[in-house]
């Protein structure tokens, strides 16, 4: 089989059955990385697992983020000069998960703005501290500090700007122009005739388990389609070492990482038992922080696991679950990937192909290591299919997920009536509906010709609503719940299927629960309620609904729980807890899967990242330039997730 279209030449000849190597970096042996510029800085922000979480989002911004003002001096032995401008003097080094790693003795517990000790939403699991608990040595470290590794946010990067001068321990810029600029705390040899002998010196402190596993240079085996480990005995203290950071480690973020990456190691290693469990336990953890993409890949490493076993059937499942269109779209390509592999491993060639050709048209082409792994696919596969064929044909959506397919309502032309039929075009319910909606949740609103009111039937027809109930007017089913009204015009109120009020009539207008949030309108202004019917966003804007970056738009909440609202014409962004993210000063505001694409009165496109902050000026004539800005920004995710 030929190699994919917009895959590089070929490289040096290569025997079929030699492993592939790939994902290699180096790793410091101190402790410190180096320096690192404005655009290094926001890369570290943008990371697949946390870049742009709800959760770092606490509406403040910080004094002097722009970089274009050296800060002021600060005291010998403080560190806040660093913190003031978003950057610090030692960035941690990238981990195998794509973000800035402290050490487990600095793991702290993030914080909300009122101090709670969880993000919005999230219960510490068994085992975790009590709320309000702080695990940091310093309870006030700001944003961007090692102490907040998970909500590194973006330092903006400013068109035809210079950089941001370095700093130095103390917060002072450094001295820039030269040569020989030195760390203050690393004199020049020979400058010391008193200097102790370097034997004396200590010993550098041990390598990061996370950034070493970051650095592991994974061999691709071109039969199985899995990674290898040129080191086993490496990788095994590796694996000790995430032990040893989660014996220190309480919170759920932090425990979810750790997990998912032993999980990883476990797994290549072949102890895939407890990849598992460990796996499984990661996305406890992740799901219980409520952060949607730190979830996504602790699921998608779970569906590896569960690959290397062999029980595929759940882990089609699974990354089928994962890969939302909501997701940057270098880490859809990788969960493409890897569903493509699993493909491979049951024979099914053309549904793998599909994966593999949808993973290089997110990345258009340009990401070289992806089109060199994928080259690798298309060659085992075509070997495979040259001796046994493509396989079964590509499964639809509802198969792989394991949900039924639902009756699709139908037009009967002669009795002017509608009805259901199934997959396969026979009827199951008959046309006797005057009006009929579309299934959702196993559940349909409909009514009969005689009837101005609706009934709720399921997938047999059976009624679990009777149309005497009186609702002239409903919304269909989401997550648990349907809005009705009775007047047909107003005083919405939303029902179970068992027809118990869960939310007591008040509103005007009401949509769709969307993410365990339903924007309502009352008094003629916008808000959002919960699943419970308490009111999370005041209902205080002209209107409610949120554009993604894809062209689709969202009538209420992303998965990330982000909002579009508008006030007075101009538009901004709240997250879930009502908090407002972006005050509502743009003519247009576009949600990114790790930031927020925002359009000046000229027309000219920019970002801020997830805090509401500048990230790229607004000098762009088109948003599709400032989505490949970002995509430039973003720091690569672990290839063997």
């Amino acid at each position: 089989m030929a190699a994919a279209p917009g895959l590089p030449g070929p490289g040096p000849e290569r025997t079929p059955n030699d492993p592939v190597s790939f994902g290699t970096a180096d790793v410091r042996q101190d402790s410190a990385a180096p320096q690192t510029t404005a655009a290094e800085t926001a890369r570290e922000s943008l990371t697949e697992d946390t870049a742009g979480e709800p959760t770092a989002i606490d509406g403040t911004a910080d004094a002097d983020r722009t970089g274009s003002t050296p800060p002021a001096p600060q005291q010998a032995g403080t560190t806040a000069g660093a913190e003031q401008v978003g950057t610090t003097a030692a960035q941690p080094a990238p981990t195998a998960d794509g973000i800035a790693s402290t050490p487990a003795e600095h793991v702290s517990t993030p914080t909300d703005t009122e101090g709670s000790g969880t993000t919005p939403g999230e219960q510490p699991l068994v085992g975790a501290p009590p709320t309000g608990t702080d695990l940091s040595d310093t309870a006030d470290d700001g944003p961007g500090s090692a102490h907040d590794q998970d909500h590194d946010h973006a330092t903006p990067t400013q068109q035809g700007q210079p950089q941001a001068p370095a700093h130095t321990d103390n917060g002072e810029p450094t001295p820039t122009g030269t040569d020989d600029a030195q760390d203050a705390r690393t004199p020049e040899a020979g400058t010391d005739d008193d200097a102790e002998p370097a034997a004396d010196a200590e010993p550098p402190p041990p390598v990061d388990p996370e950034q070493a596993l970051a650095a592991v240079g994974w061999e691709l085996d071109p039969r199985t389609l899995r990674e290898q480990a040129p080191n086993p005995a490496q990788l095994r203290v590796i694996r000790d070492g995430l032990t040893g950071k989660l014996d220190t480690t309480l919170d759920n973020r932090s425990r979810a990482r750790l997990l998912s990456l032993r999980a990883v190691a476990s797994r290549i290693l072949g102890d895939l038992d407890d990849a598992l469990g460990d796996a499984r336990l990661a996305v406890t953890y992740a799901e219980a922080t409520g952060e949607f993409r730190r979830t996504a890949l602790a699921r998608a490493r779970l569906a590896e696991a569960l690959r290397w076993r062999g029980d595929h059937a759940e882990a089609d499942r699974i990354f089928a679950e994962a890969n939302s269109p909501e997701l940057p779209d270098r880490l859809r390509a990788l969960l493409h990937e890897h569903a493509g592999r699993c493909c491979y491993d049951q024979g099914r060639l053309t549904e793998a192909c599909l994966h593999f050709e949808r993973a290089l048209d997110l990345r258009h082409g340009e990401d070289a290591q992806l089109n060199a792994r994928i080259e690798v696919a298309l060659d085992a596969v075509a070997e495979r299919a040259a001796a046994d064929g493509f396989g079964p044909p590509p499964r639809r959506p509802e198969e792989v997920l394991g949900t039924p397919r639902l009756p699709v309502a139908t037009f009967d032309e002669e009795q002017r009536l509608w009805g259901y039929a199934d997959a396969d075009g026979e009827m199951v319910i008959a046309h006797r509906y005057a009006e009929a909606q579309p299934f959702h949740e196993g559940l349909a609103w409909v009514r009969r010709p005689e009837a101005s009111r609706w009934a709720l039937i399921d997938t047999s027809g059976a009624a679990l609503i009777e149309a005497n109930n009186g609702y002239r007017s409903v919304v269909p089913f989401s997550e648990g719940l349907s809005w009705v009204s009775m007047d047909g015009k107003g005083r919405w109120m939303a029902v179970d299927r068992m027809n118990i009020v869960k939310i007591p009539p008040g509103y005007e207008e009401a949509r769709p629960f969307r993410n365990g949030l339903a924007a309502v309108r009352q008094n003629g202004g916008w808000g959002a309620v919960d699943l419970t019917g308490e009111v999370v966003v005041p209902t205080r804007y002209h209107r409610l609904g949120t554009v993604l970056a894809d062209g689709r738009e969202v009538d209420g909440f992303t998965a990330d729980g982000l909002a579009v609202v508008e006030l007075a014409g101009r538009r901004g962004v709240v997250d879930r807890a009502g908090r407002v993210v972006v005050t509502p000063a743009y003519p247009t505001v576009v949600v990114h899967p790790v930031a927020f694409l925002v359009a000046t009165e000229s027309g000219r496109w920019g970002a801020l990242d997830r805090r509401g902050e500048p990230l790229i000026d607004p000098v762009h004539p088109g948003r599709a330039a400032v989505v490949a800005e970002i995509d430039r920004l973003l720091a690569d995710a672990s290839p063997v997730l």
